[in-house]
């Protein structure tokens, strides 16, 4: 990995910030499901979570692998974070001008706190799948084998972790087991499809990270 020019780190930085905001969101607002075909769930982390791995393969295409591995400990490190604060927050006395809310923050976060454990456990394994499983094809399939393909081939492997270990430990017990095991399929294959429907996105990406004077 080479130096960063001034514009380059100012590129990693801003897509460091939109993968960031992309994997706290999917943590917070994920516990929302959404009804979807043939009587089957979807969490509205599925429009999140594609952003999450797709930014992995962009810089790693970019940047290189070492970079990419850099995104993913921010990542691990910003849900660890997350988490301290939400114990943190829970266990401390509430003001009685404020206990008009405390049933429903409690609820509420009480489960984003189980949300943010599943996604750090998922996401530390589903991330590192990730950037392995992109190289891996990266190196036998060559890099004439196209991006789309690679990153594609990644985040079938890769997500198939993510979401069975986020979903057994954020919802297990919140929901029926067929409930369960419906939203599990269903939000692996779409979080697949949605990472191809993002696709032009992500070599949107590449074309505005790489630029001129591209260092990496």
């Amino acid at each position: 990995m080479h130096t960063l020019s001034e514009s380059s780190l100012r590129k990693v930085l801003i897509a460091l910030a939109i993968y960031i905001t992309s994997l706290m969101a999917a943590n917070t607002l994920g516990i929302k499901l959404m009804p979807f075909l043939f009587g089957s769930h979807l969490s509205v982390g599925v429009f999140m979570f594609p952003v999450v791995f797709l930014m992995t393969d962009v810089i790693g295409e970019v940047y290189g692998k070492k970079v990419a591995k850099y995104f993913v400990y921010a990542g691990i490190l910003s849900t660890a974070l997350f988490i301290l604060y939400n114990v943190i927050s829970i266990a401390a006395p509430w003001s009685p001008d404020g206990l008009w809310a405390k049933g429903a923050y409690e609820q509420i976060f009480g489960v984003s706190l189980r949300f943010a454990i599943a996604s750090l456990i998922a996401y530390a394994v589903g991330e590192y799948q990730d950037v392995l499983s992109f190289f891996f094809f990266r190196q036998k399939l060559g890099e004439k084998s196209g991006f789309w393909l690679r990153s594609f081939l990644s985040n079938v492997w890769s997500q198939f972790f993510d979401t069975v270990l986020f979903m057994t430990i954020a919802l297990y017990g919140v929901y029926p087991n067929e409930v369960l095991l419906s939203t599990i399929l269903t939000w692996w294959a779409f979080k697949v499809a949605a990472g191809l429907l993002y696709t032009p996105l992500a070599y949107l990406g590449i074309k505005l990270l790489k630029g001129k004077d591209h260092a990496g």
